[in-house]
């Protein structure tokens, strides 16, 4: 049995629930698009249908549509699927919108790939992965995608706020996927990073864009040590800003394995 941190509870994933942090979403960097295209390399069964975890506002879902017959987008969040919904592509007949956790969603398998972001840390792994395991196709993978930004001038000085004014003082470094490996859960195939891609975004999208984490949504920080930590965001990347801009560079990371049924 794979004991989680206490970081990754849940009463700090039901932060994904709150409204305000649905609202903040969309301001987080998005896939390169080169993702989708690995994604879709990794669709070799018939029927083509893919099962989205934890699919928040369909970044994944929305993107994979056309590719495929039908997504089914699971995520225990109503106000991410509501949002999601009303997105490009989110009202596509060939997604099925699931309101549920993904440890007992309703599902409707075989699924010839799985895909699941960051939300894949806030879930009980003893229970998606051998369900996982049991819903694929034999060819099918499990996908796990992340995105990594290029290294920036303030960077460290973030990673310290970051720390200050976190509502998870429970934080501790932990790598989800040895972890999963190392308990017979999981067994990486391969993986793949996308060329990095720019990525411009206003310095009030930016700093928007923390409040869509766990561990600074809105409603969990008082007004005053909200705004305190907006400004000193602010403060930090203005002068990196030209014309209120900041660029970056973002690469996608795709890595695909089989789950395994524990027995």
């Amino acid at each position: 049995m794979l004991e989680k941190p206490k970081y990754l509870g849940h009463y700090y994933a039901a932060a994904f629930q709150e409204p305000g942090v649905a609202a903040a979403y969309h301001h987080r960097g998005a896939y390169p698009h080169a993702t989708f295209a690995i994604l879709n390399e990794l669709i070799v069964d018939e029927p083509r249908i893919v099962l989205d975890v934890g699919c928040g506002t369909g970044d994944v879902t929305r993107h994979l549509v056309d590719l495929v017959e039908r997504v089914d987008a699971v995520d225990f969040s109503q106000a991410m699927i509501d949002i999601g919904k009303t997105l490009p592509g989110g009202d596509r007949s060939n997604i099925r919108w699931i309101h549920s956790r993904a440890e007992d969603a309703f599902l409707e398998p075989p699924y010839a790939l799985i895909t699941g972001g960051q939300s894949l840390h806030w879930m009980d792994w003893n229970v998606v992965l051998p369900r996982f395991a049991r819903s694929l196709t034999p060819n099918g993978y499990l996908a796990i995608i992340n995105t990594e930004v290029s290294p920036r001038p303030w960077d460290s000085a973030i990673g310290a706020l970051i720390k200050r004014y976190s509502t998870n003082q429970d934080y501790v470094p932990f790598d989800m996927l040895p972890a999963w490996d190392q308990h017979g859960l999981w067994k990486q195939v391969g993986n793949q990073r996308t060329t990095p891609e720019p990525f411009e975004q206003s310095v009030d999208s930016y700093i928007e864009s923390f409040h869509a984490m766990s561990s600074l949504a809105r409603e969990r920080m008082s007004p005053e040590r909200s705004a305190a930590f907006d400004a000193e965001v602010r403060d930090l990347v203005t002068p990196c800003a030209c014309g209120g801009k900041l660029v970056s560079e973002v690469s996608g990371i795709v890595e695909w394995g089989k789950p395994h049924v524990v027995t």
